[in-house]
């Protein structure tokens, strides 16, 4: 077997494209003409860097933010200064208060109680059985004034599935014990789900970053991250010879396997072992073996041109989110908040 190796610390390269997220905000407040579109940045911006894609989300117009955690919330605050909403989702621990100018998600009518005088939104549990006031106890909403009053789809990427209708006749039932009181309803896929979803203000998260809403027909958004790995060695292995972890895959004719710098402490799972496949200038090229902690193989035997020091794309051209998704047996929401922190990171304007 011979080897070509390159120099040692290469990182792989996450190009986030600001101008994509601002173009997807952008198409979803068109869809949803009637109300305001806000954006959902929880868990740093589904891992591609809240601080920034809200940055190019307020200079886009979004002027409501979504996060989970409190601490989320403070970081953001900091980042965008105090003019745009930003809500807590998953509320405000106890003994916390809105000193911050964040407003926190009503769970509960003890979350109601503990936050009385202050403003919040108040979620309300429609069909998804997880956070949010339950309807047994919606007979105590009566008098409450929350800035909006919200709930969440279970199967909005299942458009007919009856669990649709019913939480959207549930939500009208729920929002008629407080009139006057805006509302908001859909998610990404929800707000595509036409007549009896719309609502004051919409919530997109998975779709402003490119993960397409509509499963099952062509993706209405534009993508918006590449990964890219450098190839760190090329190694001829002949017929016979296993590679990786396992001995999962053995060559089948003499191959060249080229080891890439990227592995499940970076975000690429370890569930894509085998199944995934990389391109190199627009050519498919399959990873074989197992996906190790930091380095993944890929049989490069078809690609004559590859170098060491070459970048594969992991993620971009050719296996968009969704497809490694799908060959991960997993979501899109996943692969992109699992991407690890040692990538380079690149933000650029579209």
């Amino acid at each position: 077997m011979t080897a070509v190796r390159a120099a040692a610390g290469i990182e792989g390269l996450l190009t986030v494209d600001l101008g994509a997220v601002a173009a997807n905000w952008r198409t979803l407040a068109a869809l949803h003409a009637g109300g305001a579109v806000a954006g959902v940045v929880k868990a740093d911006g589904y891992g591609l860097g809240a601080v920034p894609v809200a940055r190019a989300l307020a200079a886009a117009g979004c002027r409501h933010f979504f996060v989970a955690h409190l601490a989320e919330g403070l970081a953001l605050r900091a980042g965008l200064g105090e003019a745009p909403m930003v809500a807590v989702l998953n509320g405000f621990p106890p003994g916390a208060d809105a000193g911050a100018g964040l407003v926190p998600v009503w769970n509960s009518l003890e979350d109601v109680a503990a936050h009385a005088g202050a403003p919040g939104i108040l979620q309300l549990d429609t069909g998804m059985a997880r956070l949010g006031v339950p309807p047994e106890a919606w007979a105590g909403l009566a008098g409450l004034r929350p800035l909006y009053v919200m709930t969440h789809l279970a199967c909005a990427d299942q458009p007919a599935h009856p669990l649709n209708g019913q939480q959207a006749r549930r939500f009208a039932e729920a929002r008629a014990l407080l009139p006057g009181v805006a509302g908001s309803f859909a998610a990404s896929s929800g707000m595509f789900l036409g007549a009896g979803f719309e609502s004051d203000l919409a919530r997109p998260g998975a779709a402003l970053y490119g993960v397409n809403p509509t499963p099952g027909r062509p993706n209405p958004m534009r993508p918006v991250v590449t990964l890219t790995a450098p190839v760190l060695q090329i190694r001829d292995v002949p017929a016979g010879v296993s590679v990786g972890y396992a001995a999962s895959w053995v060559a089948a004719r003499a191959s060249r396997v080229a080891t890439v710098a990227a592995g499940y402490a970076d975000g690429y799972l370890r569930s894509l072992s085998g199944k995934a496949l990389a391109s190199f200038q627009g050519q498919p090229v399959p990873l074989v073996g197992r996906v190790s902690m930091d380095l993944s193989t890929f049989d490069v035997t078809d690609v004559p041109g590859l170098r060491v020091g070459d970048h594969l794309t992991l993620i971009g051209e050719g296996c968009d989110v969704d497809a490694v998704a799908a060959r991960a047996g997993t979501i899109g929401y996943e692969v992109l908040t699992s991407l690890g922190a040692r990538y380079q990171r690149r933000y650029v304007a579209g």
